[in-house]
Parts: structure tokens; C-alpha cells; sequence
């Protein structure tokens, strides 16, 4: 209701009128120096043109006016304040054009038709100004419309900038700069950039580039004419703000606190005692001769992203070598069993500066990739620091997460800016990571829908198939805590169909595994627990597969899986990783950590979702009574997940810029 309000015309035309007062007050208070001293004389020399400014600093464009005020036209979009804002032009006498380029986001803007209204505007002898950079970024960032524009038109690109000493930078994708009366006010207006007739993808791109140049230089010498800083420049914007600063030093002052905090995770099962030393960044084995990849995952799923690509590169640049870090016992478990033979695993040192130091002295990587969304602060800024190219693949970061970080951009800002590549698993993550600092962000895709399906031992799954013949099975796969109570629950309803059902539940984290078992025990429930030894016999309600690297062997032995950590708000789990294997996939209502891979199953009729015991029975019990249905799901799911894949060539193309040529290089060091 409020928009609505605000966007009404009453409400326009008095905001209109606010504002356009506002700029012509900063105007009339202000001492103005202009770049070149007469840029009337500029303007009007290259008219008409293609006027172009930052999003972030177009507030007092209204009153630059290259000749009469009816011979501009400004672009705007059709969406947000837009309204506002042509109200506010049409004040100073500038006609407007409708519409504005999607940038990375696919909904329709009205570009087509601006870029039309633009060119006729221009061929009838009219300016057109427009912002170079796209919402919602990344800000500074011209766009491939505006180059288009002036390819198509003939029509040179002017850049100018506008600032005042005075400013009040807002909290926005392009720190939109609020102007302040009472101040110096600069105008500059930079050299035309002409662009030749071309639709070559190559020619767009160097024009694009040399636009964006022409308005960094412009923008620049506007802050310098005043005595301020840009509030966009670089240097600032990644200077660590007092968050930051407070949880560097408080890691540094953790250090007497780490063994105890080790200590305790050693008795829960999650360390391992006799690696313990390389969680304070001391190394269990010699850094190997040669060129090292350093790939960080923190634990069992972005393992599994990083594999395939691990497996790619030591398959085609055997020259090079490859450690891998993680953060979990089962990621080492699955590390040792699934890593190429010339490859090395070490646990990541704890995020304090001066184990990561000593991690990156002994270990000196050429290259850091880090996987998925392990962003350590300490980590990311101290290996900036060395030096070393950072990049990020495979990103993805939820909704809260994205909010967390744009609210504290003291904190963000520092930390994203030091990756020198980002490949997001879609271009809306890759907008994120843009805004949040980092200088190239692309979507590539997710990598999961790359990877082999888990491995399979052969002569345990015998074994087991063997204990579980005749019987109707079905598998709740990596559950998390408050997930087992739900399966067990849903195990009494369907075994009202299928007497001779058997459960199988294979945990999230196996060190879960014997207090499932008694949890269920005390339920009444026949458990058998993997980790004893045990398989299931002909009374084994539950059986409890609670070891590493064992989760395909039970993906191949069921039917119809629930994917977990999808009933309880954890997010879900990979559900490519089933498919994969011929299983019909079920779901919780929280999958938003593989929000692309359910978005399209579900809407492909490739997975089905359930809320809670009774739905998840009844979904399970479909499956199970009809195999037509089961695998008519499981062809649709199969379908969509080669729809996904590409991610893996796409990222080893974006790596190889970073790897050394297709010869041996020893490690300067």
C-alpha cells in the first residue's frame, strides 16, 4: 500500500518538485570548476551524443544541458523510483525514454525498446543521457547496452561526471551519492569515445571497456577537482572496517582457547587425534616439487564439487600438483578414498592468523580455489596477502547470507574484493558476489551436476544385498538431527503396507550414528548399527549405515530416497547425487542451498516434496507401489539434471588462464 501511495501522482509531483528545488539549491550554493573551463562549448561541439554517467552519481544531471533543454533525452527504467525520477527531469525540461538493459537478471526491462526510442531520438538530432553502469550491478560496470547504442548509431560516447566536496554516499548497489549545497561542485566532461559500426562480440566488448575507462578517468578527475574521495574508489571501499578489525584481533587473542575447543571436538568424533597439528597450520607431509593447486572444500558436498575438477586436472596437467584441505573427518574419509593418487589432503588450518601463516610458509600455493561458500576471513584475506591468485568456485550463498554481508560492507567488501575470479553456480549468485565486492563474478552452473555418481563397493553391496533380499526397502539419506525422529515415524505408517519394510538411515555425520540407534531403540525399533559390524537381519526395522563413504551402496540398493536436511531449516542436500543412480528423490519443504537443482526437479515433476512423517509416507508409499510412476519420476529427474551439467568444462576453461603453460614450470620458490 505504500508504494502504492508513493508512487501516486499527488505524491510524484510534490517529491518532484522537492527534489528539483534540492538540485537547483546545490547549484546556486556551490562554487563550480569545470573540466574543460567551458564544457558548454564541449558539449554542444559533439552534440548529438550519447551522454554517459554513473548510476551512482547522476543526481545532478538535470541541469547539464548541452543545448536547448528539448534536444535531451534521458533513459530510465520502467521499474522502482523511475517514476520519481522522470518527474524530476521533465522539470528541467528533458524528455524521457522508457526502459533500461536487464543486465544479468532475465526479467524483460523494456531494453529493446529503449535502445529503438534511443536511436531514433539520436538520428533526429537529439542527446540521449544515460547511465553506463546497469541495475542492480555491479556499480562502475558499463554495460554492453550502451555500447551497442553507440555502435549502432554512429553517435560518440561523452562521459561526465558531477561531484561535490560535500556528499552523502547511500547504503545502495551503487552508493548513490546525495550531493550537498554549500560546497565546491566539479563538472567534468571527459574525451568522446567513438565506436565503430559492429556487431562482432569481440568490438562491443573492447568499447564497452573503453566507455567504462573513460568514465573511471572522468569520475576520478571530477573528485580530484573537488579535494574528496570517490566514495567508490577501490582503496576505501576494501579498507577493513571495525568488524572486521574486532574479529581479527579476536582470533589472534583465541589462541589459548583453540586446544580446548579441539579437545572437545576430538571427543565428539570430530577431529582427528593424530592430525590435530595441522589445525594450527603445521603440516603433516613435505610440500611436493612443482606447480601446487590449493583447492579448499569445507566438508563432504563441496569435496564432491571440487573432485571432478581435481580428477580433471591431474588427468591432463600430470605435471602439476594438488593439495586439498577441509574442515571434516568425513570430507578426509571421502578425501582418502576418492582423491587421484598424486593429490594430498590436509585438514585447513583454524581461521587464526598466524596458523594460516604457517600454513601458506610451508605449503606456498600458486593458485587458491576455494569451493561453494567457505569464506574465512582470515583465510581469504592472509592468502590475498601472499600473493597468491584467489579465486572462488562453484559459489553460491543464500538469502540470508547475501543480507548479512551487504550489511556490513566494512566487513564484506574487503574479504569479496580479494578474489580475482568468482564462478557462481548462476548469474543471480554471480550478481551477488559482484555486489559484495568481488571484481569478476560469472554463473557457470553447478558443479554437482558434473560429478560421477558417489562410488559403489562392490563386494559390500553383495554383502548386504544379500541380508536384505525380497524385502521392500527404502533409504532416508544424509539426515540431520531432528530428522530421524520423522523417519522413524513415517517407517510405522508405511509398514502398515509393507510389513517387510526395511529402513535404511544414513546420517549426515556417521558420528551420529550410535544415538540415533538408541533414540530409535528406546522407540521400540529393531536397530542395527553399520559401525558394529552388523547387517540387517529378517526383524531389523532401522538400519543405521553410519560410515564414511559409503553412501552410493545404499543409494544403489533403494528405490525411493528422502534427500535430508530438508525437514528441519538446514537447506538441503545434493539430490543429483541419487538421480544419478536410479533413484526416485523426496525432498523437504528447506532445500535452498540447491534452490536451482529442486526449483527445476520439482517443476519438472522430477522430485516430489514432502512436509513432514504422514506426507513423507505417503510420497514414499506411491513410489514404492507403483514402478510405472517411479520411473517415469526418475527419467524426468535424469533429464533435468543433463539440462544442468556443462559447469565442469566451463570452470576448467575460467582455471586455465591461472595454471602455467602446458610444460613443466618449477615453483620459483
Amino acid at each position: 500500500m505504500m508504494k502504492r501511495l508513493l508512487a501516486s501522482e499527488p505524491v510524484v509531483a510534490a517529491m518532484s518538485a522537492l527534489a528539483s528545488g534540492y538540485i537547483r539549491l546545490v547549484y546556486a550554493t556551490s562554487r563550480i570548476r569545470r573540466d574543460p573551463a567551458d564544457t558548454d562549448t564541449e558539449l554542444f561541439d559533439q552534440h548529438p551524443q550519447i551522454l554517459a554517467m554513473w548510476h551512482g552519481q547522476f543526481l545532478l544531471l538535470p541541469k547539464l544541458k548541452p543545448v536547448r533543454p528539448a534536444d535531451v533525452y534521458a533513459m530510465v527504467s520502467r521499474h522502482g523510483d523511475a517514476a520519481l525520477i522522470g518527474a524530476v527531469l521533465e522539470r528541467f525540461g528533458m524528455k524521457l525514454i522508457r526502459g533500461a538493459g536487464a543486465g544479468k537478471r532475465k526479467r524483460d526491462r523494456g531494453g529493446a525498446t529503449a535502445m529503438r526510442e534511443a536511436l531514433r531520438a539520436l538520428s533526429a538530432g537529439a542527446t540521449v543521457a544515460m547511465t553506463a553502469d546497469v541495475p542492480p550491478g555491479p556499480a562502475r560496470r558499463a554495460g554492453e547496452g550502451i555500447a551497442t547504442l553507440a555502435s549502432l548509431s554512429g553517435r560518440p560516447v561523452v562521459p561526465f561526471a558531477i561531484a561535490t566536496r560535500a556528499f552523502m554516499p547511500l547504503p545502495t548497489w551503487s552508493a548513490f551519492t546525495v550531493n550537498l549545497p554549500f560546497s565546491t561542485l566539479a563538472i567534468v566532461i571527459g574525451d568522446p569515445v567513438r565506436v565503430p559500426p559492429s556487431s562482432d562480440t569481440d568490438d562491443i566488448e573492447a568499447a564497452r571497456l573503453a566507455i567504462e575507462g573513460a568514465l573511471a578517468e572522468t569520475t576520478a578527475r571530477s573528485y580530484a577537482l573537488v579535494g574528496a574521495r570517490d566514495p567508490m574508489n577501490r582503496a576505501d571501499a576494501t579498507r577493513p572496517g571495525l568488524l572486521l578489525k574486532s574479529y581479527r584481533a579476536l582470533t589472534k587473542l583465541a589462541v589459548p582457547v583453540a586446544p580446548l575447543i579441539l579437545a572437545w571436538r576430538t571427543r565428539r568424533g570430530k577431529e582427528e587425534p593424530e592430525r590435530r597439528p595441522e589445525r594450527y597450520g603445521l603440516p603433516s607431509v613435505s610440500r611436493p616439487p612443482g606447480f601446487l593447486v590449493w583447492f579448499h572444500a569445507a566438508s563432504v558436498g563441496e569435496v564432491n564439487a571440487a573432485l571432478p575438477v581435481i580428477e580433471a586436472i591431474a588427468a591432463s596437467r600430470p605435471e602439476l600438483r594438488v593439495l586439498l584441505t577441509s574442515g571434516t573427518v568425513t570430507s578426509a574419509g571421502l578425501a582418502r578414498s576418492r582423491l587421484p593418487k598424486s593429490a594430498l589432503h590436509q585438514y585447513v588450518p583454524l581461521d587464526n592468523q598466524a596458523y594460516v601463516q604457517r600454513f601458506l610458509r610451508h605449503w606456498r600455493p600458486d593458485l587458491a580455489v576455494l569451493v561453494e561458500s567457505e569464506i574465512w576471513p582470515n583465510l581469504v584475506l592472509e592468502t590475498s596477502s601472499h600473493d597468491i591468485p584467489l579465486l572462488l568456485i562453484n559459489g553460491r550463498m543464500s538469502n540470508s547470507s547475501y543480507r548479512a554481508w551487504r550489511r556490513r560492507p566494512g566487513m564484506s567488501r574487503p574479504i569479496f574484493s580479494a578474489f580475482d575470479l568468482v564462478l557462481a553456480q548462476n548469474d543471480a549468485l554471480a550478481e551477488r558476489f559482484a555486489q559484495l565486492g568481488a571484481a569478476r563474478a560469472l554463473g557457470v552452473g553447478n558443479l554437482k551436476a558434473d560429478a560421477p555418481p558417489p562410488p559403489i563397493d562392490a563386494a559390500e553391496r553383495r554383502k548386504v544385498a544379500a541380508a536384505i533380499s525380497g524385502r521392500t526397502v527404502w533409504l532416508a539419506a544424509s539426515t540431520h538431527q531432528g530428522e530421524d525422529e520423522l523417519v522413524a515415524e513415517a517407517h510405522r505408517i508405511m509398514r502398515q503396507k509393507f510389513p517387510d519394510l526395511l529402513t535404511i538411515v544414513v546420517p549426515r555425520h556417521p558420528e551420529r550414528g550410535p544415538a540415533i540407534a538408541e533414540t530409535l531403540r528406546g522407540a521400540g525399533l529393531d536397530v542395527a548399527l553399520r559401525s558394529d559390524g552388523k547387517l540387517p537381519e529378517s526383524t531389523t526395522s532401522i538400519y543405521v549405515a553410519d560410515t564414511i563413504g559409503e553412501l552410493g551402496l545404499f543409494y544403489s540398493l533403494s528405490q525411493v530416497a528422502l534427500v535430508g536436511g530438508s525437514l528441519v531449516p538446514h537447506g538441503g542436500q545434493n539430490p543429483v547425487e541419487p538421480i544419478k543412480l536410479g533413484v526416485a528423490v523426496l525432498t523437504g519443504p528447506t532445500w535452498r542451498n540447491f534452490a536451482d537443482s529442486y526449483g527445476a526437479l520439482l517443476k519438472a515433476g522430477g522430485a516430489s516434496e514432502v512436509t513432514d512423517a504422514a506426507s513423507l509416507a505417503q510420497a514414499a508409499l506411491d513410489l514404492l507401489g507403483n514402478p510405472a510412476a517411479r520411473s517415469a519420476m526418475t527419467k524426468r529427474a535424469e533429464a533435468v539434471v543433463a539440462a544442468m551439467s556443462g559447469a565442469l568444462p566451463r570452470t576448467l576453461e575460467a582455471l586455465d588462464p591461472y595454471l602455467p603453460p602446458k610444460a613443466t614450470l618449477k615453483h620459483a620458490s
